[in-house]
């Protein structure tokens, strides 16, 4: 079983998550066993190994200089807004404004009053997986979730979104 670091609090349920240095951490209520959560990280070691996999693989930020970052967020200024447009066009869906951001714990995000936010590491991905950011988010101006019709939504504008989601999750790119 892999070691972990357990923060308990006022919550109902016991949840997973792996932290930018790779660290397995488990939320779990205030008065939880430790043998229920040990169960619960034992019943889970295939997901907490394929996701530690994906965590040492992401492209590393920590080793871009300033100047690096102030280029991607400009390139991605760029890009990502005029990506923005051309899927916009096809899907029918437009945001109300577009906001490059510094995000490491996503790629993009959808907001309250139908903005996306776009995190500037996408540029060290592959495009199909940047075009791929560009339509899940602007399918969530429609659909806020992800149950079956925002895939569908997806799926009827990217068929192969399944495969560029994949490059996301294991691209191992630098600069």
């Amino acid at each position: 079983m892999h070691d972990y670091t357990l923060i308990r609090s006022r919550r109902r349920t016991i949840s997973l998550r792996i932290s930018q240095d790779c660290t397995v951490v488990v939320r779990a209520p205030i008065f939880c066993s430790k043998k229920i959560i040990d169960e619960f990280v034992s019943s889970h070691e295939r997901w907490i190994d394929k996701h530690l996999l994906i965590k040492k693989n992401e492209p590393s930020v920590k080793e871009l200089t300033n100047e690096q970052i102030k280029a991607l967020k400009k390139e991605a200024r760029k890009v990502l807004t005029e990506k923005t447009k051309i899927y916009s066009q096809i899907t029918g869906l437009y945001p109300s404004y577009i906001k490059i951001t510094s995000s490491t714990r996503r790629f993009g995000s959808c907001t309250h009053k139908n903005g996306i936010c776009y995190s500037y590491r996408l540029m060290l991905y592959p495009e199909e997986a940047v075009d791929y950011v560009v339509v899940h988010e602007l399918c969530h101006l429609k659909h806020r979730n992800h149950q079956k019709p925002f895939y569908d939504l997806v799926k009827k504008h990217m068929p192969d979104y399944k495969e560029r989601d994949k490059l996301l999750k294991s691209a191992n790119r630098t600069l």
